[in-house]
């Protein structure tokens, strides 16, 4: 009787552990570094989000089953993320160059970078990446780099359903 009852356990805690990853997570965030390098003074921004969440997203979006075998794959994952994210100085878009991504442990590593030099003082940055496919989707936008008269500036900005965009303001230091 005590083997049957340990197996009957052993399957049920087995099946919940099946219904749990099955659910997906309760969580949903994504962090983005934008930084400006020292010598080329470009703008490099490092996205990182769930993979299959971007998947499902684009999924959503197309209406159509998208997965890494679909043969738009990366095309469709660089037009996400170019409609998704935005630079933006004086109501002017900063051009951004896309370098890429890569999947590791479950995490899209996205590469991107502005065509110009571009300071972070008044930048506008839209992020909109998830937040319309998944409502507590929370986005932080982390930065750092230089302002036009060479002061350090660092800071992050956060965004989800109810905000898709916030300017980059020097912080004072005195």
């Amino acid at each position: 009787m005590n083997k049957v009852f340990s197996k009957f356990l052993i399957a049920i805690s087995f099946y919940m552990g099946l219904v749990a990853s099955a659910t997906g997570h309760t969580y949903f965030f994504g962090v983005s570094d934008l930084s400006q390098n020292h010598k080329t003074k470009r703008l490099e921004i490092v996205h990182q989000f769930t993979t299959h969440d971007i998947e499902n997203a684009i999924a959503e979006r197309k209406k159509i089953h998208f997965s890494v075998e679909h043969k738009d794959y990366n095309l469709y994952i660089q037009q996400y993320f170019e409609k998704k994210f935005s630079l933006s100085h004086n109501n002017v878009i900063v051009p951004l160059h896309w370098l890429g991504f890569e999947i590791t442990s479950g995490k899209i590593i996205a590469y991107q970078e502005s065509k110009q030099e571009s300071f972070l003082p008044q930048i506008v940055v839209k992020n909109a990446i998830l937040t319309d496919t998944y409502p507590k989707q929370v986005n932080t936008v982390n930065f750092q780099g230089i302002d036009i008269q060479g002061k350090a500036i660092f800071g992050s900005l956060t965004f989800d359903f109810r905000s898709k965009e916030a300017k980059i303001t020097p912080k004072s230091t005195h």
